[in-house]
């Protein structure tokens, strides 16, 4: 992990950012170790293809290395990288030809609050959870982005807005509008 050789401390993002800029390629390795995992889920999400999910993570923290000269300083980082790895894995799934068929499972790797629950209380979280995930598969990838980019990888309206190169208010209408379009997914399914 890069640290301050002063404090000794985990260096923040923007630091890391610019002594990339500079060409300090361990500052670089330590941003791609911060944010590789959280790539792949995102390419995965738009993939559906594990291979493709790491290749076009791989590519997009390439493609962010080399466009760093035109970062705006001060701007988050984590976003922005993910504006690109989104836009590689779109473009490889376009030159694919694949219709895609997302399976979140992916994005969900991170622990789950039901570990507490009961034998009984799990399973019923669990079945519930896959009931979510079908039903998000089902939906547009528009949708399934906005979901993703809030619920399963934690980002501020703020960063989704820059990650979606959108501003803030179309960043909420479309969270609700996915998010009603899911539970009226959800209402059907349960209907059947």
């Amino acid at each position: 992990m890069e640290t301050d050789s002063v404090e000794g401390r985990p260096l923040e993002d923007p630091e890391l950012v610019e002594r990339s800029r500079h060409g300090d390629q361990d500052a670089y390795a330590e941003l791609v170790t911060r944010y590789q995992a959280l790539a792949a889920r995102t390419a995965y999400v738009i993939t559906g293809s594990e291979d493709d999910a790491q290749d076009a993570a791989q590519e997009g923290f390439v493609k962010a290395y080399y466009a760093l000269d035109r970062f705006r300083a001060g701007a988050p980082f984590r976003p922005w990288l993910l504006r690109i790895v989104a836009n590689e894995a779109i473009n490889r799934r376009k030159a694919r030809g694949r219709r895609p068929t997302v399976g979140l499972s992916m994005a969900m790797d991170r622990p789950s609050p039901d570990t507490a629950l009961s034998p009984e209380g799990a399973a019923l979280a669990s079945e519930r959870r896959e009931r979510v995930l079908a039903a998000l598969r089902e939906m547009r990838e528009e949708d399934r982005v906005v979901i993703a980019y809030r619920y399963f990888f934690d980002l501020s309206e703020a960063e989704m807005a820059q990650a979606l190169d959108v501003a803030r208010g179309t960043v909420k209408s479309r969270l609700s509008r996915a998010i009603a379009r899911l539970r009226e997914h959800m209402g059907e399914e349960t209907a059947e």
